[in-house]
């Protein structure tokens, strides 16, 4: 890997920390307490002999796709590192780098600057401006980091060539697992993915993983989300998943997939804005998640998952949503029901159920499917005209989605439970997930709608500070709000996005307050992890 300009902050620090002891570097007091740690495992007696033989694999390839992304999000790891010790330490291993991630990315090292917008994908004292005059050929890639040479000049380099060591491990280990692999869908996408990690071309492994239906074994590997540039929200950052099947769970969620069409038909918005028709492979899964590494690791976890992100995957062959059932329960037992104990009105705290928090984030995957890929304007992809924008608003739109299609299922008696149910515990989610920070696109996200349905009167605070769901005006709210974002989507108005997310995309001063008194509870989780942790 090659130098970056980040790398070079560490050492101005290093060198301007006069009257601190030499061979270390001020921090600011971390909150360490703020994640509580979760063991992650798995009925082991389900794997075959051959399948458990294939998890050393899959857990040091993870390892690999680790140490990618901390290239990605600061850049020389062992440079920072090996200057800190104790808690802030491992602060900045949850954090990937010297910003918290849950308090908008504030620098906890004293004389650290501000987190680039771009991270390390291109230089730090890159404009806009000049990006756009260099007119670089894959510039716009997803897999391309941005650089200067010697003269200054902009150029790009593949991430595999970039990489070319790591990548050629990673793909030598995912080779060796393929070889315990006794599903033949499962060792054709390991195969796949071990190339494509070594050419930057990921459609036909992508394929492939639409194509599994039948391993308990499944790992998600490689440069995946466009969360860590906040830039252009452009290239991707590596991350993995080793996974094991739930599969009577999976067995419940299996029907929910036949409704995508119809869902898709009934979205509250014009046919012009729902024209597009989802793959008719999608599928729903529940999992026991056993080991995270990289971007889905850094800060906040991730608790359910919608991929590929290849649009013309999705419209070919539609996504898979997994559900990451063990990590959820352990958002759910350690911070949701603590929170609603505290904001949710007691008369409504029952209405607070694992059931509908797991439908609810589910049901936020499936979203992701729904709606248009492409404007109906010829602007292109709606991620390449609301650009830095995109992801936020898909994920607004994701959540209000998602609680819109339990409505429509619950209606049509194909789904379970009381709609109060969904609707606070879905509002106790929002207080949940807005303690990440309203700098990432799911904090943005869950702002848009708190803020959306406080001017619709979908809730009310009761003289306690408790909050009280009113339920019908919840409903038309969210209706609202569903076809907002789906036609700012459709028209790809990156300027009305702007313009939303600038007043709506924040925490007002008394929502903070009320957060504040949730101080005692954790924010996330942080993960005991390894084959150690396996029985």
């Amino acid at each position: 890997m090659k130098n970056s300009g980040i790398f070079l902050l560490i050492m101005m620090i290093v060198n301007s920390c006069a009257g601190h002891r030499a061979g270390k570097i001020a921090t600011k007091d971390v909150d360490i307490e703020k994640y509580t740690p979760f063991t992650l495992t798995t009925d082991m007696s389900q794997l075959t002999s051959s399948e458990k033989k294939m998890l050393p694999y899959l857990f040091e390839a993870a390892d690999i796709m680790n140490e990618l992304f901390w290239y990605e999000a600061y850049g020389k790891k062992n440079a920072l590192l090996s200057y800190l010790q104790g808690d802030a330490r491992k602060f900045a291993e949850i954090n990937y780098g010297p910003w918290d991630r849950l308090a908008n990315n504030k620098a906890f090292v004293v004389g650290m600057p501000e987190k680039p917008l771009g991270a390390n994908f291109y230089p730090t004292d890159m404009s806009k401006e000049e990006f756009a005059k260099a007119a670089l050929a894959d510039g716009n890639s997803l897999y391309t980091f941005v650089r200067r040479d010697m003269k200054g000049k902009l150029y790009t380099i593949p991430y595999h060539q970039m990489f070319s060591k790591e990548v050629k491990a990673a793909a030598d280990l995912l080779r060796q697992a393929a070889v315990y692999a006794e599903d033949k869908d499962l060792k054709k996408y390991l195969l796949l993915r071990a190339d494509a990690l070594q050419n930057d071309d990921y459609t036909a492994s992508d394929l492939a993983w639409m194509d599994m239906k039948n391993n308990t074994i499944d790992i998600i590997i490689g440069p995946i989300e466009t969360y860590e540039d906040k830039l252009f929200g452009q290239k991707a950052a590596h991350e993995a998943y080793v996974l094991v099947k739930d599969k009577n769970w999976s067995a419940r969620l299996a029907k929910y997939a036949d409704f995508l069409p119809e869902l898709q038909q009934n979205l509250p918005v014009a046919d012009r804005y729902k024209q597009e028709k989802p793959g008719t492979d999608s599928d729903l899964n529940a999992y026991d998640v056993i080991y995270y590494a990289g971007d889905c690791n850094a800060g906040s976890k991730t608790i359910a998952i919608n991929l590929p992100n290849d649009e013309s995957v999705q419209l070919q062959k539609g996504t898979r949503r997994l559900q990451l059932k063990n990590a959820m329960q352990a958002k759910f037992d350690k911070i949701l029901m603590p929170i609603s104990k505290v904001l949710v009105d007691p008369a409504q705290q029952h209405h607070v159920k694992f059931d509908a928090f797991f439908a609810n984030t589910m049901f936020h995957e499936v979203a992701h499917g729904l709606g248009i890929k492409n404007t109906v304007n010829n602007k292109g992809s709606v991620r390449e005209a609301l650009k830095e924008h995109a992801s936020a608003l898909e994920e607004g739109k994701a959540d209000i989605l998602g609680l819109y299609m339990v409505n429509q299922l619950l209606k049509k008696g194909e789904l379970e439970g009381d709609v109060k149910d969904y609707l606070v515990t879905f509002m106790s989610g929002i207080f949940r997930s807005v303690r990440f920070g309203a700098g990432s696109a799911h904090g943005k996200a869950n702002m848009i709608t708190f803020n959306y349905f406080k001017e619709a009167n979908a809730f009310s605070q009761n003289p306690d500070g408790s909050y009280r769901v009113n339920f019908e005006n919840m409903e038309n709210a969210m209706n609202n709000l569903s076809q907002l974002i789906l036609e700012l989507q459709g028209n790809g108005d990156y300027n009305a996005v702007d313009k939303l997310l600038n007043q709506k995309g924040i925490i007002p001063v008394d929502l903070q307050k009320d957060l504040n008194k949730l101080n005692h509870i954790p924010v996330d989780v942080v993960f005991n992890q390894g084959l150690h942790f396996l029985k």
